[in-house]
């Protein structure tokens, strides 16, 4: 999941919904109540721990962090240099999440098709919009953090994707390199804020609409495929200051165009035979994942 939140374009949640865990992962966000807060002042933290599933988060956070942290550079440095097989390789991970996502769905009827329908109009349309101008300020690192937290459990928004439309993506991935601990901790703590909240609406759109959320849901994969095709053409660029280098610079908006196009545009190579494989590639390893956890759950 933490590697997965890192890219612009890839969902967490997609991982999590992909490995079985996502429910419990609702279900354990949820739990940080004023309910369970009671069980910590009148039967101590060992039952505390317990009720809002305390080991489950730790495994989870850890693991999440260490990847965040142990990917933010190598990605950064695979986006810059070798951009489309990374995003061919995203696009096959993302793709092949949509049949196993679907599948979940108790019963498809027409309620479910409008849904899946309609999610995948709504993440077309958010990831076609433009970029705003990147900020670093205090209060809108925390409000970032709130909103883009909401993204990264929907399986099909990607958090970091919204990030670079909120304008703080490069600004969060310089914080993690560079271990800036006040920009880490203001963006950490929106995002704890709007996380036990959206868990909270999560938790109850499955509860009463399974089928519907779920069809939702897998429409957002479907349309989130526009963000991370691999071939692009940046329309227009996002430059701090006169001079700023190529790796720092940030598109605020791309076309996609098909391979062909794509060196006589932009001047670099296409690599199709590389994309092909590393399309294969994603989808081998989301299937990989899917039957591990499906053995796990047995």
């Amino acid at each position: 999941m933490g590697a997965a939140d890192v890219i612009p374009g890839v969902s967490g949640g997609t991982i999590a919904f992909i490995t079985g865990i996502y429910q419990e992962l609702l279900d354990t966000i949820a739990s940080f109540n004023l309910r369970n807060l009671t069980i910590l002042f009148k039967q101590g933290p060992k039952a505390f721990w317990r009720a809002v599933n305390g080991n489950f988060l730790v495994a989870l956070l850890g693991g999440i962090a260490l990847s965040v942290v142990s990917f933010a550079k190598v990605f950064g440095f695979l986006l810059t240099n070798h951009p489309v097989p990374t995003w061919a390789f995203f696009f096959g991970l993302v793709a092949a999440s949509i049949p196993l996502i679907s599948r979940q769905v108790k019963v498809w009827s027409g309620s479910k098709y409008i849904a899946f329908i309609a999610g995948a109009i709504i993440a077309w349309l958010i990831t076609s919009l433009p970029s705003i101008p990147e900020t670093d300020s205090t209060w809108y690192l925390f409000m970032s953090g709130m909103i883009a937290i909401c993204a990264m459990i929907l399986p099909g928004i990607s958090g970091s994707f919204i990030l670079i439309l909120l304008g703080s993506y490069r600004t969060i991935l310089a914080a993690l390199n560079g271990l800036d601990f006040p920009k880490i901790f203001t963006f950490a703590a929106g995002a704890i804020v709007g996380l036990i909240a959206f868990s909270h609406l999560l938790k109850l759109m499955f509860r009463r609409f399974h089928d519907l959320t779920v069809a939702t849901l897998a429409g957002f994969l479907l349309g989130s495929l526009n963000k991370i095709w691999p071939w692009k053409e940046t329309v227009e660029w996002y430059v701090k200051h006169e001079g700023t280098p190529k790796e720092q610079r940030l598109p605020l908006l791309q076309d996609n165009i098909w391979p062909g196009q794509y060196t006589r545009v932009t001047g670099e190579p296409a690599e199709l035979g590389l994309a092909i494989g590393a399309v294969i590639g994603g989808f081998l390893f989301i299937y990989a994942i899917d039957r591990f956890a499906r053995k796990q759950v047995k």
